[in-house]
């Protein structure tokens, strides 16, 4: 039997996604019109013999998480249980803390991912994976390919080419290690938990010794990356499987719509039914665009390609949408045109304004390149990025919004370029 523990973080994280986690918990952000969770619980339901799916975060249990969590029972016929740390406790520390409602049922192995990442989750082939490389006790993390640059954002893996054993493990390191990153997605078995309880036993001590602080939980606080894995590599324990299909963070709102592309572009294989398509009296459709059936929308319109449209969203007259993320309740109004942006819940765009940002997009040319953490000022000037109006938002007529973020429930009178209008 198997389980899968996806670690969705809490309110004081995803601070880069704001204003848009004002107003739902990231990890149910709608990437390619679902959840973003739901995509993780969708490549674990198809795991043979895995049983359950715990979310561990410090979210307090809220109506929308609790709207979520009834849904996909329903939905994937699942045991999907949230348990809420009472602080923040590290990717080690949260799975250590509630290893009991891991370990009930005694499964062989279970599977931990963290909720920010989008791929498309090779969890069987890790399992085959485990099964011919290493003892029936080694533990598998998920890699991939980055250049050389940008790995340094991430932990990097140095493998034996020849049995894929991990031989060393730097989070972030200041010059290049590897060129194969951690992917946040690790298959784990009950001896894991040994690890972990070494280095919390060892934190004890060291705060035993320390000047006494007001920090009281930081024994718990564990990080799987840098406290365990550095530990493990070398010991013929960590072995990383290296996958060659997609694979991004989702650490920003600019982040999330090429997110949506790759999710958009996987539906062909996985979900053909999300995707629209062109018919007769409908609007017209480049690329992939997904659309939800309580939409309404012009005929005229154009949409695509990579396109996300919510519920309940109103699309007028010849308005054109494109690598763009239209949330619940939007109203695009006639000639509008939406490029590289999110609308946020229940907002409006006049006739004929133009809302537009600038795409953060990997180079397209370099095979290996991920998504940059952008910054969001560089010499004192706010980046060029996605545009994103937060929650009802109200755009005039004949007005452009270019490369700006706007807080939630604004009445903008004017154009606005490269400015947080708060």
């Amino acid at each position: 039997m198997l389980k899968a523990v996806i670690l969705i973080g809490g309110p004081q994280k995803g601070t880069r996604f704001r204003p848009l986690s004002f107003e739902v918990p990231k990890p149910l952000f709608p990437v390619a019109g679902v959840p973003m969770l739901q995509h993780h619980i969708e490549a674990c339901v198809k795991v043979p013999n895995l049983k359950e799916i715990l979310l561990i975060g410090f979210y307090q249990p809220n109506e929308e998480l609790n709207r979520f969590l009834f849904s996909a029972q329903q939905e994937f016929k699942m045991s999907i249980r949230y348990l809420q740390e009472f602080a923040a406790l590290g990717t080690g520390g949260g799975i250590y803390h509630f290893r009991d409602q891991i370990l009930s049922g005694s499964p062989e192995a279970f599977f931990v991912l963290n909720a920010d990442v989008c791929s498309a989750f090779p969890l069987t082939e890790m399992l085959n994976f485990q099964k011919e490389h290493g003892e029936p006790n080694s533990f598998v993390i998920l890699g991939t390919t980055a250049n050389r640059k940008q790995s340094l954002n991430y932990g990097c893996i140095v493998e034996n080419e020849d049995t894929n054993e991990v031989l060393h493990y730097v989070e972030k390191p200041s010059t290049f290690v590897s060129d194969i990153i951690n992917c946040g997605i690790y298959l784990f078995n009950p001896e894991i938990f040994q690890h972990i309880g070494a280095v919390f036993q060892k934190n004890q001590q060291d705060m035993l010794l320390e000047e006494p602080t007001n920090g009281w939980h930081r024994a718990e606080a564990i990080r799987l990356e840098q406290d365990i894995f550095t530990a493990l590599a070398g010991q013929g324990k960590l072995y990383v499987y290296k996958t060659l299909s997609f694979w991004s963070q989702i650490k920003s709102a600019g982040s999330a719509i090429y997110a949506s592309r790759l999710y958009l572009n996987q539906y062909h294989t996985t979900h053909p039914e999300r995707l629209a398509s062109n018919k007769e009296g409908a609007p017209k459709i480049t690329g992939n665009v997904y659309i939800h059936p309580t939409a309404n929308i012009d005929p005229t319109a154009v949409l695509g390609p990579n396109v996300s449209i919510g519920t309940d969203v109103t699309i007028g007259a010849g308005v054109r949408v494109r690598e763009s993320i239209i949330l619940h309740g939007a109203n695009l109004q006639d000639q509008c045109c939406v490029l590289n942006s999110i609308v946020g819940w229940d907002s409006t765009i006049g006739k004929w304004a133009r809302v537009e940002g600038t795409p953060s997009d990997p180079n397209p040319n370099d095979p290996f390149a991920k998504m940059d953490s952008e910054t969001l000022f560089r010499d004192g000037k706010l980046t060029p990025s996605i545009t994103i109006l937060g929650c009802n938002v109200t755009i005039p007529s004949e007005v452009i919004i270019l490369n700006s973020i706007v807080l939630p429930h604004k009445d903008l009178n004017h154009s606005f370029k490269n400015q947080i209008i708060l």
